[in-house]
């Protein structure tokens, strides 16, 4: 008998189990996530027909679908509000991720409280607590309600019987890694369990139309934790920041199928729970009767909201080789561009030989170019002895050849400055329109900027035959 020629049906098929990314052949690295043995074989065949099958629903011409399904209700925190694009939608599925100990369980606890008070239902599923426990977090942050039900489980089945139990409008889980399916294999947090009970708990959020939270642990480089696949299920991926030794946590939007992805709600956290910000910058500047050598201010987005922030600049002599150079707050690279910057187009000598330490106020990290200008002056201050003058901030990118380049937002930012109080203003050219009672001085580089600082008193000024600068 003649052998039988292979066809596309019996060909066996492979997809990604990070991603869900699917070929014909065998990978060692998936093209789609860039994940290294992840490609599997699943035994689907690469073509495969479907008969059509019986609708669920009708289509409907898209002006005739009820829009009101999709309202989002607030959830009486108004800085999470401002992340989710006004509140959570019915049947939203979404992902809070964290490093352990930022409080992500202690705002979930609040917001299912609230919610509660509002006469609606909550189940809060704890996983990695005792019931006890969590009742010990809610006497602290006043979060007891006769509407919020809390339930320690850590298998699949048993969460989905407390739904039918309950029938709560909002649903809890911390955390999803913590939940398992004893149909599937696998130790809890794996990449099967954490996609199976993922998939039951969106299905069952849909069909009922009830909003749910997930707590999701991230890995040791800050990426959530689990199969990439998590993140395209649900509907919207927060990211929960914050250094655990200050007071600042900041609940930033990356994914939102309901709004935008450009806004940051500002928390604060203490003991007797956490508490969102409106006005967040009065924790990033320290308040002083007299300025200070090596301070200045700026202004910096955080999505959309702008922030008044405070970098610091302290040089110290120093007897080793090799000076010290340390940062916190700042990114190292961009303090080190501003000091080779100042040395080379500022002709400020003195630094090189110095060590040099700069940090923000409040735990604040300012990543993006609108703050070289302030770190530049800073170091100038502090190299000079000579404090900035009072009631200024500073604002511009800084360039390798000296130039002060033009950055978005300006005028949202000169606004917040304005709304705090302070007078003055340091811009690159061309800033817009400008509040008014407002003094902005536009800056074309570095020379022009330093001209702010007085002469008389820099360490690096010339000095005349009898010594003096």
């Amino acid at each position: 008998m003649a052998a039988r020629t292979k066809t596309a049906k019996d060909r066996p098929s492979y997809r990604c189990t990070e991603c869900g990314w699917q070929t014909a052949k065998w990978l060692g690295r998936c093209s789609e996530c860039q994940a290294w043995g992840t490609v599997e074989e699943y035994g689907a065949p690469a073509v495969r027909t479907t008969a059509p099958g019986r609708v669920t629903t009708s289509a409907l011409p898209i002006g005739q679908v009820d829009g009101r399904q999709a309202t989002a209700r607030p959830t009486g925190v108004p800085e999470l509000d401002r992340v989710l694009g006004g509140g959570l939608v019915p049947g939203a599925v979404v992902l809070v991720a964290g490093e352990p100990g930022v409080g992500k369980s202690t705002l979930l606890l609040d917001v299912a409280a609230k919610a509660a008070s509002d006469e609606h239902r909550t189940l809060y599923i704890t996983g990695e607590e005792s019931a006890s426990q969590v009742r010990l977090r809610a006497d602290r942050i006043k979060a007891i309600d006769d509407h919020l039900y809390l339930a320690a489980e850590t298998d699949l089945a048993a969460v989905l019987g407390h739904l039918d139990a309950v029938k709560p409008s909002l649903l809890v889980v911390d955390s999803v890694q913590t939940v398992a399916s004893p149909e599937i294999d696998g130790a809890p947090g794996g990449m099967s369990q954490v996609r199976e009970v993922a998939g039951a708990l969106i299905r069952a959020s849909k069909e009922r139309g009830m909003a749910t939270l997930l707590v999701g642990h991230v890995t040791k480089d800050g990426a959530i934790a689990g199969p990439r696949l998590l993140e395209h299920l649900v509907d919207v991926v927060l990211s929960f920041e914050g250094d655990r030794h200050a007071r600042l946590r900041l609940v930033r939007g990356i994914k939102n199928r309901y709004g935008t992805t450009d806004e940051v709600g500002c928390f604060e956290l203490h003991d007797e729970g956490i508490t969102g910000l409106a006005d967040p910058s009065g924790l990033f500047l320290t308040r002083r009767t007299e300025p200070v050598p090596g301070t200045c201010l700026t202004v910096t987005l955080e999505g959309r909201r702008p922030l008044v922030a405070e970098v610091q600049a302290l040089t110290v002599d120093t007897q080793i080789p090799t000076p010290r150079r340390t940062t916190s707050g700042l990114e190292t690279s961009r303090v080190q561009m501003m000091l080779a910057v100042l040395e080379q187009r500022g002709r400020i000598s003195a630094l090189g030989k110095r060590d040099i330490y700069t940090a923000t106020v409040g735990g604040v990290k300012l990543s993006e170019p609108a703050a070289d200008l302030a770190i530049a002056l800073a170091l100038a201050s502090a190299a000079s002895d000579t404090p900035l003058p009072q009631n200024l901030v500073a604002i511009g990118e800084v360039g390798l050849a000296g130039e002060v380049r033009r950055v978005t937002g300006v005028q949202r930012r000169l606004a917040e400055a304005h709304r705090l109080g302070f007078t003055h203003a340091l811009v690159p050219s061309d800033p817009g329109k400008v509040p008014a009672g407002m003094k902005v001085l536009e800056v074309a580089d570095m020379g022009d900027a330093l001209r702010v600082l007085p002469r008389s008193r820099r360490r690096d000024a010339p000095r005349d035959e009898e010594g003096r600068r």
